[in-house]
């Protein structure tokens, strides 16, 4: 399985549209940074037939140290979720 990061995303970009490296970087850069800040802000960001980003928020819940086995505390944390758009997934 091979892995697309960003430099080749942009390559791949420049060739199907004549646009340069510079121009689609800032665009790429920019979208990235709007959907982290909308998210942040608990706000969902909806890309029709691709997918939506969104905030999830975990719960406290109960655990243990695997070296002690002592119960611990998992705080609640904030992260950010996925969720795939039904044409997405009819693709794959």
């Amino acid at each position: 399985m091979a892995k697309i990061g960003k430099k080749e995303l942009i390559e791949k970009i420049a060739k199907e549209t004549n646009l340069s490296k510079k121009d689609i970087q800032k665009v790429i850069e920019k979208e990235l940074e709007i959907i982290i800040d909308e998210v942040k802000k608990g706000n969902q960001v909806v890309f029709l037939g691709f997918g939506t980003f969104k905030q999830k928020i975990s719960k406290e819940k109960e655990g243990f140290n695997p070296q002690t086995k002592e119960k611990i505390k998992i705080p609640a944390y904030k992260t950010i979720a996925f969720k795939a758009s039904s044409k997405l997934k009819e693709i794959l």
